[in-house]
């Protein structure tokens, strides 16, 4: 008898997946078209990583390139860039991480302390408008503000008894430079979901913390914060899992030959070896070296946060 329970169970289950299936077929028809669109440009492509290991050559393909192993790895490794390179992508994400990671929720809380409706709004509709922005004008923005000869800011430095500063062309200014035009532009943007998680959190605690006596700072700690503590954490987990991949477009459009030594990171670095000097093969080793890495990263923070947080992605 068990045995003929056994058997059946696992089609009486398939069974009862295909009639959920079939009565929401409309779900996941619309689950059908992001998934194609992963499994074409995510996971085809991935096929190609072979390259990494072989010295490509066009004519003969994927299979039929030479084998070499480890070779664009190791030269890679022992470039006169690579210490530059690391430095400067670890650096701008760790610096981001630090101070850019945090604004967006004291952002949050500051909106969700906003009793006018009205000004509420405005504050988040300011805060809002500079997502929309595209990369190219902001960047734009920033070579016109930052003008060392009748920039905004230097026009300012120069009533303020200060020299000019050519903010785009010192490389010691670059990251600054980068990481705060990125928190202008999307603090506003990533505090919605905080937003909507403190919406969530049950209005009664914040009234019992008030007749305990709570000051705002205080309901703000203990009531807002572990409220929002399981976003927090599942958005650092994707952050970290992202940490060697930083903003490829800004940097490449910020990027000169002056501040070359603060804004060469691996992305730039893989775009100029691969696609403008064709060396196929060691761009993808160093692609697949950094991809390696950030899978490495969400491994370990998500067990961290499961052994820690009790929150995790899986």
């Amino acid at each position: 008898m068990d045995i003929a329970n056994y058997n059946v169970k696992p089609a009486s289950k398939a069974k009862k997946a295909w009639v959920n299936i079939a009565k929401r077929y409309d779900l996941y028809l619309m689950l059908l078209f992001p998934l194609t669109w992963y499994i074409i440009f995510q996971y085809l492509p991935m096929y190609g990583l072979q390259i990494a290991f072989k010295d490509f050559n066009p004519a003969f393909g994927f299979l039929g390139s030479e084998w070499v192993g480890f070779e664009h790895f190791e030269r890679f490794f022992d470039s006169y860039y690579f210490g530059r390179i690391i430095w400067n992508t670890i650096s701008i994400s760790l610096f981001s991480l630090i101070f850019a990671f945090p604004i967006p929720i004291m952002l949050a809380l500051l909106v969700n302390e906003i009793s006018r409706n009205k000004l509420k709004k405005l504050v988040q509709n300011v805060t809002y408008v500079p997502h929309f922005i595209s990369v190219v004008v902001i960047v734009g923005m920033l070579n016109l503000f930052l003008d060392p000869n009748g920039g905004f800011v230097n026009t300012i430095l120069n009533s303020l008894g200060f020299e000019s500063i050519a903010f785009m062309e010192r490389p010691e200014w670059f990251k600054t430079v980068f990481i705060g035009s990125g928190v202008w532009q999307s603090a506003g943007w990533q505090s919605i979901i905080y937003i909507a998680a403190l919406s969530g959190i049950d209005p009664q605690l914040y009234e019992a913390a008030k007749i305990d006596g709570a000051s705002r700072l205080q309901r703000i700690l203990h009531v807002s914060l572990p409220g929002i503590l399981p976003v927090i954490i599942i958005l650092l987990i994707l952050e970290v899992g992202n940490f060697m991949n930083v903003g490829f477009e800004k940097i490449l459009l910020m990027q000169n030959s002056l501040n070359m030594g603060s804004s060469d990171v691996i992305q730039t670095f893989v775009y100029r070896s691969g696609i403008l000097n064709g060396n196929y093969s060691y761009s993808a080793a160093i692609g697949l070296f950094n991809a390696i890495i950030n899978f490495t990263l969400l491994i370990l923070i998500n067990y961290i946060a499961k052994k820690k947080a009790e929150t995790s992605l899986w």
